[in-house]
């Protein structure tokens, strides 16, 4: 599946023994990253070794909101409690990058060190080390080597850590795919649909998650701002058109409805606990096939995280792009 169903930002660390390199890395790595620069191999191996329980932690906080839904309570407020309550979910790191030629220890044996550790790991080589990488790379021991004499090392390396970053977690896709029914997990499977969704998401949040219970993506930018993707098949819309209409929705909106021209929010309403006048928004296909409609609704609820509470508002407390010591 090409779309995330489930996705967050997290830390990016990086081990060198050159503190020149370490400092230049700090300068032309993205502002939006949470980066964390180590000299010492084993003090960034402490440091992840120490990882795993609170991997371990969130994975059975959110399974916890899956069993949850199953006894009966709605997602996205169990999702909007989650992303309010728990920040220390950006300081797991996703991605390490290691240097392979380090006095002492190299990256490859640093990285053995790590038996427990989920996260994605890359390995920096020079020349004559190229080979080595080739084998580990094949053994499955990274996931990406990239040659630190290279012209371009701050593109590919900023590509490959991207790459990384927005690659599914296969344990968290797992836990929410349950949530999917078998015709929306193959719609999300279609290549083209799979496609114009992530590439949604990248322009509208920093996370999100997919629902099955009702339809759709629920996601966050950088300053917290929550809003709800809901997505409907051609077959629903009928369906969606004749709830409007015992809601109240004027005849004319009732058509559009139909014809996928627009959609309401009564499946939001509805799992927020929210009174009022329904909403309608724009519809908008998504894949060449148009087997998915969308239309982006804003989510106001006492439950949203507080601004306080954004990845930006977390970063900027963070001690980013310091060499540990």
């Amino acid at each position: 599946m090409s779309f995330s169903l489930f996705h967050r930002p997290g830390t990016v660390v990086f081990l060198d023994d050159d503190p020149d390199y370490l400092e230049m890395l700090a300068m032309v790595l993205p502002r939006q990253w949470h980066v964390k620069l180590f000299m010492r191999p084993a003090q960034c191996i402490n440091y992840l070794q120490q990882e795993p329980p609170f991997w371990e932690a969130d994975a059975w906080h959110q399974q916890q909101l899956i069993d949850n839904w199953r006894g009966g309570k709605p997602l996205i407020p169990q999702v909007l409690g989650y992303w309010s309550t728990h920040t220390e979910r950006y300081a797991l790191t996703r991605v390490c990058v290691f240097d392979y030629s380090m006095p002492g220890m190299d990256g490859l044996q640093a990285l053995g060190e790590l038996v427990d550790w989920p996260g994605a790991r890359v390995l920096l080589t020079g020349q004559a080390d190229e080979q080595v990488a080739v084998r580990a790379f094949n053994r499955g021991l990274i996931e990406q080597f990239i040659a630190k004499q290279a012209p371009d090392i701050s593109r590919q390396l900023i590509e490959a850590v991207e790459h990384l970053l927005a690659t599914p977690n296969a344990r968290h896709a797992q836990t929410w795919r349950v949530t999917l029914g078998p015709e929306q997990n193959g719609l999300l499977r279609v290549p083209s649909t799979g496609r114009a969704l992530a590439d949604f998401a990248a322009r509208h949040w920093i996370e999100h998650v997919v629902l099955g219970d009702p339809f759709g993506v629920l996601g966050m930018d950088a300053a917290g701002s929550v809003s709800w993707l809901q997505l409907e098949t051609p077959d629903g819309l009928n369906a969606l058109a004749e709830l409007a209409e015992v809601e109240g929705v004027a005849p004319s909106k009732i058509e559009d409805i139909r014809q996928g021209r627009q959609l309401v929010d009564l499946e939001l309403r509805q799992a927020l606990g929210r009174s009022g006048p329904p909403a309608l928004a724009k519809a908008f296909p998504f894949g060449q096939e148009r087997g998915l409609v969308g239309a982006l609704f804003p989510v106001e609820s006492p439950m949203c995280p507080d601004p306080g509470n954004s990845y930006n508002s977390w970063l900027a407390r963070q001690k980013r792009r310091h060499v540990q010591d």
